[in-house]
Formats: structure tokens, sequence, C-alpha cells
């Protein structure tokens, strides 16, 4: 069954690449990068219908004005700027803490977690299906409630709640030889901590 899902990506790549060149081309490309205006109404009213959409041709308009008078820097000329340092600061802490949170090891060590948890092989990499399943839903729910509740505290919240679970699982981890119940407890919490995963960073 693996070998077929792995291919299952080819399907919609496949897909993809055949209905492609039916797309029209973006509104904002076609008048900013080729300027061409004529063929960004013809793409405005292929994607959005007939009418007047001058407001946002107008709106492209305005963005292109920007971007002509806002000089693009290079890797180190924004690394010395020092009006983005903080922003750079943000940035590079995000991607640190992303590529620390604890995911990967979650996903390489919870074939170990479910064979302990005496699932049966057969079924082991059906769990393991299910704890990707799991984050491709919180990621979905995740783009629902940034809305409500902003980056900050999604951002916050979730690598609050991963540190809680994480603390939690090496205690059950460290634990489990002496309680039966927390095999199947360990695996609650690899799920949540996928979970919060896809809702916050």
């Amino acid at each position: 069954l693996w070998p077929w899902l792995l291919a299952s990506s080819g399907l919609s790549a496949l897909v993809q690449l055949v209905t492609l060149p039916f797309f029209p081309d973006s509104p904002s490309y076609l008048l900013i990068q080729k300027g061409n205006e004529e063929a960004c109404r013809k793409a405005i009213r292929k994607l959005w219908g007939e009418g007047d959409h001058q407001a946002e041709i107008d709106d492209i308009m305005k963005e292109k004005v920007t971007m002509t008078s806002t000089k693009t820097l290079r890797v180190l000329e924004v690394i010395k700027e020092r009006s983005l340092r903080w922003q750079l600061y943000i940035l590079m802490t995000v991607m640190t803490t992303l590529q620390l949170c604890g995911i990967n090891a979650i996903y390489f060590y919870s074939f170990e977690v479910f064979h302990t948890a005496k699932f049966e092989e057969y079924l082991i990499p059906y769990v393991s299906l299910g704890v990707g399943l799991c984050e491709c839903l919180s990621s979905i729910l995740c783009s629902t409630l940034i809305d409500r509740f902003g980056r900050k505290v999604l951002l916050w919240g979730g690598y609050t709640l991963m540190c809680s679970v994480l603390a939690l699982l090496t205690m059950t981890l460290s634990l489990q030889h002496q309680f039966f119940w927390l095999h199947y407890f360990s695996v609650i919490l690899i799920f949540l901590f996928v979970v919060f995963y896809g809702i916050g960073p």
C-alpha cells in the first residue's frame, strides 16, 4: 500500500502539469513585470468575470509605483541595514525554533512508540498516517484561527502547548515500564503534539 500512497502525490503533480497551461497569468505579474495592461485586463475578466475592475487595476498600478521607488537590497545589505535588524532577528528566531521544536524527532520515534504501545505491526503504518492527517487538518484549522487570534497568539500558544506535551511525553516514556497504560497516553500525546504544531508554528 505504501508504494501506492507515495505514487499518489505524482497524480496531483500530473493534474497540475496538464491544467496549468489553461490558467491565466497573474494580473499583477502581467501589469508590473510585463507592463501589458491589456493582457492584465483580460486576465482579470477571466478570473473575476465581466464588469468594472478599474479599482483593482489602480491598486496594481499603486503597487507598481511603490515597487519602482523601493530599492532592492542584496543579502549583505539586508544584514547591515539597521532598520531591518529587528525583523531579521524575529525571522531567524522563528525559523530556528521551527527547526528545533521537535517535530522531526516525533515523526522519527513515533513508530517505536506505537510499537511499544503494543499496536499490531500491520496497524502501525495506518496510525502513522493518522498522525500526518492530524497535521494536515490542524493546518487547515490554523488558517481559520489566524484571522481571529493573530499570528503572535498562535505562535506563543503553539510553542507553549508543544513544550508542555514534550515534557509530559518525556515523563510517560520514562515511566512506561512501570505503568502499562502510559504507552497509550504517549500515543495520545504524539497526536496532541502534532495538532499543536499544525495550529501554532
